[in-house]
């Protein structure tokens, strides 16, 4: 599969490339950043670079020396992070920031909530939030479990001979895809677009017009689904809002709407589910203790320890200062970009000892995998529960389940903002 790339380096990269461009360089070949922004998207292994640690220890907010004219400001401190995430009166996370001195066009937002500012965040948000309450996500428990069931019935299929199954095919990806279409209340034949359209949009190396492209192609298809929906809505999300609001919301919101929904909860669960697996699969221990415990809370513990241990969105989409203001007792000034990382912060040594270890015993403050303030993740507890139900499924039925190749051949990938693995082959049985 395609490398996964981030949305936010195309656009950041498409602002590096439109100032140089001024500057009198052609740089249409290139396909990087400065390595002072890369650096947060890096790791060794499942671990953030240890360049990213070193920065955090020496200080929370670091500016970085981007060839830009604004400054930018990378934020890697657990409390910092939170106050900057947490005050959306005083940052901006708005589309228009990136018009025109970002080297993006108005026609090319994408909508939905990740790149929109209160009110219309706010009235978007409150269309999608009675979607997402346990009551309304309880409808999806059985199918969840059920789709878990049938994937572990394929990666048993693929392996009946000895031969190496890969947790990312035929786990990982296809049960967040097929949750989303259950939710969404799109066509299942409609899966294998749902991968491509995530895979194009995050790919750095073919430039952020092949990410725009993509975006899109994405939006350009969900029109025509809530086209479908409009006339005969559904049980799905989709026609659950047509029903509940009808015209008050358009038909370029609803679809912005379900392309966020696409992008955030089909590709970052897929790598939670896979690197998830890696975890246990390297630690005996706590393989048998999942695979021994019904308890709730102690899979529960184990979810939210991966998902903090994790972090695989590792950079929080950028804000842009609306004021003066003071983070941490550094002075930020109006009109400056600031990055924050999100598996910077969760490994914050002030959140307890040996953050870089994976604890499931461990007492902490919430985790930033999520995100925070008004931009968390809406559909956190979806993941959770998709999760919830994977981790254990999966090694209770393949109790004997070991790695099919040496843990330093594995591939993952190499610069991303939601981090991930290629393939993950393992023996199914002793």
């Amino acid at each position: 599969m395609t490398t996964l790339r981030s949305r936010i380096i195309a656009w950041a990269g498409r602002m590096y490339l439109a100032r140089t461009r001024r500057k009198g360089f052609d740089l249409s070949r290139m396909s990087f950043l400065p390595e002072s922004v890369l650096m947060p998207l890096r790791r060794e292994g499942l671990d953030p670079v240890g360049e990213l640690g070193a920065v955090r220890e020496k200080a929370p907010i670091t500016k970085l020396p981007v060839p830009i004219a604004a400054n930018v400001w990378l934020v890697t401190g657990y409390d910092e992070v939170k106050q900057v995430l947490g005050k959306a009166n005083s940052f901006s996370s708005d589309f228009t920031n990136l018009v025109g001195s970002a080297g993006a066009g108005a026609e090319q937002n994408p909508g939905g909530l990740g790149f929109a500012d209160p009110p219309v965040h706010t009235r978007l948000r409150r269309l999608l939030t009675p979607e997402f309450t346990m009551r309304r996500l309880g409808r999806l428990t059985p199918r969840i479990h059920e789709i878990v069931e049938e994937r572990l019935d394929a990666m048993a299929a693929a392996g009946k001979n000895g031969e190496p199954v890969d947790i990312v095919q035929h786990f990982a990806l296809p049960i967040p895809s097929l949750v989303i279409c259950e939710l969404l209340g799109v066509p299942y034949e409609d899966r294998a677009d749902f991968e491509r359209l995530s895979a194009a949009r995050f790919d750095l190396f073919s430039g952020a017009n092949a990410s725009f492209g993509a975006i899109s192609e994405s939006l350009s298809y969900f029109r025509d689904i809530v086209k479908k929906q409009r006339e005969n809505p559904g049980d799905g999300l989709l026609g659950m809002i047509v029903k509940e609001h009808g015209d008050s919301v358009s038909d370029e919101e609803l679809a912005g709407l379900a392309d966020g929904v696409l992008t955030g909860g089909f590709e970052t669960t897929a790598s939670m589910l896979a690197l998830g697996a890696l975890v246990l699969l390297q630690d005996p221990e706590h393989f048998a203790a999942i695979k021994a415990e019904s308890d709730d809370d102690t899979v529960d513990r184990y979810v939210e320890e991966l998902l903090r241990y994790l972090t695989v969105v590792q950079v929080a989409f950028p804000r842009f200062a609306r004021e003066d203001l003071e983070i941490g007792g550094v002075g930020i000034s109006s009109g400056d970009v600031v990055l924050c990382s999100l598996s910077g912060a969760d490994r914050d040594g002030k959140l307890g000892p040996e953050m870089e270890r994976f604890d499931p015993s461990r007492n902490v403050p919430s985790h930033l995998a999520f995100g925070y303030g008004i931009h968390r993740c809406v559909g956190a507890e979806l993941a959770r529960m998709e999760l919830r139900a994977a981790y254990p499924a999966l090694v209770r039925r393949f109790p004997g389940m070991r790695l099919a190749a040496a843990p330093e051949d594995l591939e993952f990938r190499k610069l991303s903002i939601v981090y991930g693995i290629e393939s993950l082959p393992v023996h199914l049985d002793n």
